[in-house]
């Protein structure tokens, strides 16, 4: 089935994910809107993976991209004019650039291995990225434009997962280095990486806090998928969703750290659900009988 085999070919973690990513686009000549108090999230309610866009009260849930290939994993801009998200329509999964209501889609990468799940840089200037270019699946960095396409983690390991602290100098990232995925740091030209958990289960996912001082992630550790955070340096490893059922993707936080989306099957299928920093108060925001996942807030 060519879903099932781009989603193992290009999220090695999708193990601690719900399923694969979504987002696309449609349309021309339109100015780029500015997305407030947004969440994109992709869905398969269609018939196949496509991205959607809500309110954070999980109202006026709309689909920003139209097209029978894979769209997944998106990513808002710094700004919230644009969205970076990965696809197959070209034959192998690529990165593409849309503005934030699907318009104007643009492929960055063009390269015959995936490359896929997009991370911007705080000032929007670049992008981070996961690719399998080099014989495994690796960390790259391009210029938003796509250009200056760089491998910063060059390890014969798998790394992938990307997260940019918000100063900008800083990318989580998640690492089979030591034997079992777990959550690394390193600077943002590749130097200084530096394993963050510890842990005989898989720890994946990682998601910067807005204020930098903290890390969502999603760990195995319990038996099943949960939601943890820790603290940037990986001390105080702190579990947050308590659930039979997985809990996780990449957390997404809100633009002032007060809140936390996320994806659970808890419910029978994928949905996305979101939950006070502290792991209270969880809500979910879609019901669906198709799966929803892979949700992204606005800047």
């Amino acid at each position: 089935m060519k879903t099932a085999s781009v989603a193992i070919a290009v999220l090695f973690l999708v193990c601690l994910a719900v399923v694969l990513a979504a987002c696309g686009g449609g349309g021309e000549d339109k100015e780029p809107p500015s997305a407030t108090d947004k969440i994109a999230f992709a869905s398969d309610r269609d018939g196949n993976i496509e991205v959607y866009v809500m309110n954070t009260d999980g109202s006026g849930q709309t689909n920003l991209s139209d097209n029978p290939a894979l769209d997944g994993s998106p990513a808002w801009s710094p700004d919230g004019s644009k969205i970076a998200f990965m696809s197959d329509r070209d034959g192998n999964i690529e990165i593409q650039v849309m503005n934030a209501d699907g318009s104007d889609q643009a492929r960055l990468t063009d390269n015959p291995a995936p490359d896929g799940i997009p991370a911007w840089s705080p000032d929007g200037s670049k992008i981070a990225f996961q690719a399998d270019r080099d014989g495994n699946i690796e960390i790259y960095v391009m210029n938003a434009d796509g250009s200056g396409q760089t491998n910063l983690s060059n390890n014969p390991a798998l790394d992938g997962s990307p997260a940019w602290s918000p100063d900008g100098s800083k990318i989580a990232f998640a690492s089979g280095r030591d034997g079992n995925i777990e959550v690394y740091v390193m600077n943002a030209d590749g130097s200084g990486q530096t394993r963050l958990t510890d842990n005989p289960a898989p720890d994946s996912m990682p998601a910067w806090s807005p204020d930098g001082s903290k890390i969502t992630f999603a760990s195995g550790r319990d038996g099943n998928i949960e939601v943890y955070v820790m603290n940037a340096d990986g001390s105080d490893q702190t579990r947050l969703t308590d659930n039979p059922a997985s809990d996780g993707g990449i957390p997404a936080w809100s633009p002032d750290g007060s809140k936390i989306a996320f994806a659970s099957d808890r419910d029978g299928n994928g949905e996305i659900y979101v939950m006070n920093a502290d792991g209270s108060g969880q809500t979910r925001l879609t019901e669906n009988p198709a799966i929803d996942w892979s949700p992204a807030w606005s800047p």
